[in-house]
């Protein structure tokens, strides 16, 4: 069989299990995770190869009604990525009620001839009685070229995504060396590993004003890989809250982040972190842009 390569843009509305899925069909952590809403914030590629195929999957951020220019960036950057691909996986919860989100997001994917395939996730947490009525209520909303429930959490229905997704997906030469992970550069990916330390351990209302900048990313003679990163929040209460009494909130994080860092990059890490204000940077187009957030 001809071998194939394409790219394929996983859709949804916050919190469905994007990122789960992702790592999931990768076997390594590529995209961060978090119960919180909103997390991934710029589209992450990661690289599947086998001896079938090499699949480029495209993690976006979840589509929602931006509030800040950030949530503006992106909702764009989730849409702008429908056209560019050879498939389209349409993330839905199977536990969660069918939201007028997600009949947005089934109008936006009908104005593309890209194919969509219908992923209901976390099915391992609802009654099989009902799965067929929940399947019935998407395949209302348009026409999917397959409709696969899985828990990505468990992995389940995983080969079958896999066999379904390579009757749509071009023939063509492999893009990345085979032991190719992610494109995106070392040093994003230890911003995000930060990111989602920050988000594991602290409360709701200060994460999503939280971000996240990587000052200097540097090989010493030791082989000992130096980082330094500054953790921007709105307020001087975040603040506080970020760095913890006497700093144990800070180094809980920057300790968790570490081991993720080191894992990733395979050698040993010594990691720095600061912590400074910048008033509704999340507005901020200078901010966003030297975040990386730009479009």
């Amino acid at each position: 069989m001809a071998y194939k390569t394409g790219f394929i843009s996983v859709i949804g509305r916050p919190n469905v299990g994007k990122s789960t899925l992702l790592n999931a069909l990768t076997g390594e952590k590529i995209a961060i995770m978090s119960n919180k809403p909103q997390t991934t914030r710029n589209t992450i590629r990661a690289v599947i190869t086998n001896d079938e195929c090499q699949l480029v999957l495209i993690d976006t951020p979840g589509i929602h009604r931006p509030k800040t220019k950030l949530g503006e960036f992106m909702v764009n950057a989730a849409a702008s990525t429908m056209k560019e691909v050879d498939l389209i996986f349409f993330l839905a919860d199977a536990s969660a009620r069918l939201e007028s989100i997600d009949i947005s997001i089934a109008e936006q994917l009908k104005q593309t001839k890209t194919p969509v395939f219908l992923i209901l996730n976390k099915v391992d947490i609802v009654d099989k009685e009902k799965l067929l009525s929940i399947i019935a209520g998407y395949s209302e909303l348009m026409d999917f070229k397959a409709v696969i429930p899985v828990s990505a959490l468990k992995k389940d229905g995983l080969d079958i995504i896999f066999k379904e997704a390579l009757k749509y997906i071009p023939e063509g030469e492999k893009l990345f060396p085979e032991d190719t992970l992610t494109d995106q550069p070392e040093k994003v990916i230890a911003a995000e590993m930060i990111r989602e330390k920050l988000l594991l351990n602290l409360d709701d209302e200060v994460p999503h004003g939280v971000g996240v900048e990587i000052m200097s990313f540097k090989e010493r003679k030791d082989g000992l890989i130096s980082i330094q990163a500054t953790i921007f929040c709105e307020k001087n209460s975040h603040k506080g809250i970020i760095i913890g009494k006497q700093g144990a909130m800070l180094k809980k994080i920057g300790s968790a982040a570490r081991f993720e860092i080191e894992r990733l990059l395979d050698t040993k890490v010594f990691l720095e972190l600061w912590v400074k204000i910048k008033p509704d940077w999340r507005n901020n187009d200078s901010m966003l842009k030297s975040l990386g957030y730009k479009n």
